[in-house]
């Protein structure tokens, strides 16, 4: 099954939008940092969490348009904070795009159980990233 982020024409033939908020859960300070300057060089404001109750006490605050979260995480894992967000009626409609290092069929549907829209492989492109903001904030509005 191909994820609708591979679907997509490259991002030279996309329109520009405007930045949209990204906020950024996982527990490696090296995912977190280039997902950020990845967003960042696409003109996104970026927000970062090292973890799962990080998040859910930024989330409020920052009101993110879509959320790139990591499933391993200590204390509260991906799975548990993206099923949090969806229950919360005022973020569930955000995109959850679940990030893992690994890429099996459970991991995926165990996703989509809890509410997340799409799962992206680490280590991810700044391409791949880009291009689910694109999708998912289309998808989104």
């Amino acid at each position: 099954m191909e994820s609708a982020v591979n679907d997509l024409p490259s991002l030279a033939d996309a329109a520009p939008a405007a930045g949209a908020r990204v906020l950024v859960i996982d527990d490696s300070n090296t995912i977190r940092r280039s997902a950020e300057i990845f967003l960042r060089q696409g003109g996104h404001e970026v927000v970062l969490a090292e973890d799962g109750f990080d998040a859910l006490a930024k989330i409020s605050d920052h009101a993110p348009d879509l959320i790139f979260c990591d499933i391993l995480m200590p204390r509260l894992d991906g799975y548990q904070t993206c099923a949090i967000i969806k229950r919360n009626p005022r973020f569930s409609g955000v995109p959850v795009i679940m990030l893992s290092s690994k890429d099996g069929l459970f991991d995926k549907a165990r996703g989509r159980m809890v509410g997340s829209e799409e799962y992206l492989t680490k280590p991810f492109t700044k391409d791949q990233l880009l291009r689910a903001v694109e999708v998912f904030r289309r998808v989104a509005a």
